[in-house]
């Protein structure tokens, strides 16, 4: 890593951490789903409970103070009896991408890992991200091909949540 310093987030870091959620967003074409308050950050961070997490890189510039970030929360395994770790989102600044913080960012949530016990260290990829693609095969990660992600948003959530009687 070039420069930079890899720290927890602090609610100070919630303005830069909700514009890289966006700009990840713009990336990913789905700016338009990127719909998240700082206030809901800051709630699900910091508030009495926090059930997310994350890590952020210090890197001074004219315009920001953060180079990218990391943020995760807890899922569990019923086959292997432990937590592990789900990275949601990991994100670094196109201009500063090839200078190691990527990977430190991964390193050190490995190392939460370690420490904690927990039995998995995993994320999602679009399939179409081939420098991430790339970049994960590159320190070890093995595609899931065999499992297909499942959602229920919007309506179809309501509607499950409480289904009409017929």
């Amino acid at each position: 890593m070039s420069t930079g310093h890899i720290r927890r987030a602090r609610p100070d870091d919630i303005p830069e951490i909700v514009q890289m959620v966006r700009d990840l967003a713009e990336y990913e074409k789905a700016l338009d789903e990127a719909v998240a308050t700082e206030e809901q950050f800051e709630r699900a961070l910091f508030g009495p409970d926090p059930k997310v997490f994350a890590h952020v890189v210090e890197h001074e510039s004219d315009t920001y103070s953060l180079a990218g970030f990391a943020l995760w929360f807890l899922n569990f395994s019923t086959w292997v009896g432990k937590h592990g770790l789900y990275l949601e989102d990991l994100y670094v600044r196109p201009e500063l991408r090839g200078s190691g913080y990527g990977k430190a960012l991964l390193s050190t949530l490995a190392r939460e890992c370690v420490e904690n016990d927990y039995g998995r260290f995993e994320w999602w990829v679009l399939d179409w991200n081939e420098p991430a693609l790339g970049f994960y095969r590159s320190i070890g990660a093995v595609p899931m091909d065999e499992w297909t992600v499942q959602r229920v948003t919007g309506e179809a959530l309501a509607e499950l949540a409480n289904p009409s009687v017929s």
